[in-house]
């Protein structure tokens, strides 16, 4: 951890406080900034953390041709227009063409990615972009469902609203058999309690397909 960074955020954030008419001398307020500094630095930790690193020895050598998908993913990033929250799920499916990847390394690289300023469509592909390059299998798919607090609690304030995005490649792309599999997939209803997929929700859905 850069303390020396940290104290330079924490000095700017103080002085962010002071110009929106706060008291930063009042008992609230007084470790607000090195607070901040330090949620700031975990939220945006992405952009130090190593991709092969994280992956480690975790790719194996496997004849399998069946889907594999890693659903219902938690994710949480930031926006990059108002630094504000936007937080769901993500659906993470490949196609193995002699290479399978760690499960547990799936949501690894979606927090690494995730803990960036980031726009939901580039998060998307960011992610299928990277397990493509690191299995080179036949195609990978990947959702993200998410709420924007940046549309919820300001501007347009639609609070039931959320957006979906999604990248579609290689087979996923080609094969509409496929890709009806993955979706058909996510339709059906988890077997445990955790946590719901907005597939199976009756909110107002934007839905955009990057290419």
């Amino acid at each position: 951890m850069d303390h020396g960074k940290g104290d330079e955020i924490s000095h700017h954030i103080k002085k962010i406080l002071e110009l929106l008419g706060e008291d930063t001398g009042r008992e609230g307020l007084l470790k607000t900034p090195s607070r901040y500094s330090r949620a700031m630095r975990f939220l945006t930790a992405g952009y130090k953390a190593d991709i092969k690193k994280t992956v480690g020895d975790a790719i194996f050598h496997e004849k399998t041709s069946g889907l594999v998908v890693v659903r219902d993913l938690d994710v949480f990033s930031l926006c990059e227009h108002h630094l504000l929250p936007f937080y769901g799920k993500a659906h993470v499916a490949y196609l193995p063409d002699g290479k399978i990847i760690g499960l547990s390394k799936i949501p690894r690289i979606t927090d690494i990615f995730a803990r960036r300023l980031q726009v939901q469509e580039r998060l998307t592909s960011q992610v299928a972009d990277t397990l493509m390059e690191l299995l080179n299998p036949h195609g990978v798919a990947v959702i993200i469902e998410a709420f924007h607090l940046c549309m919820i609690m300001r501007g347009v304030e639609k609070q039931s609203s959320y957006t979906m995005t999604s990248s579609m490649l290689g087979a996923f792309k080609e094969d509409p058999k496929l890709r009806d599999e993955f979706l058909n997939l996510l339709r059906t209803p988890p077997r445990h309690q955790h946590g719901q997929s907005f597939f199976n929700s009756t909110s107002p859905v934007s839905c955009e397909l990057i290419p």
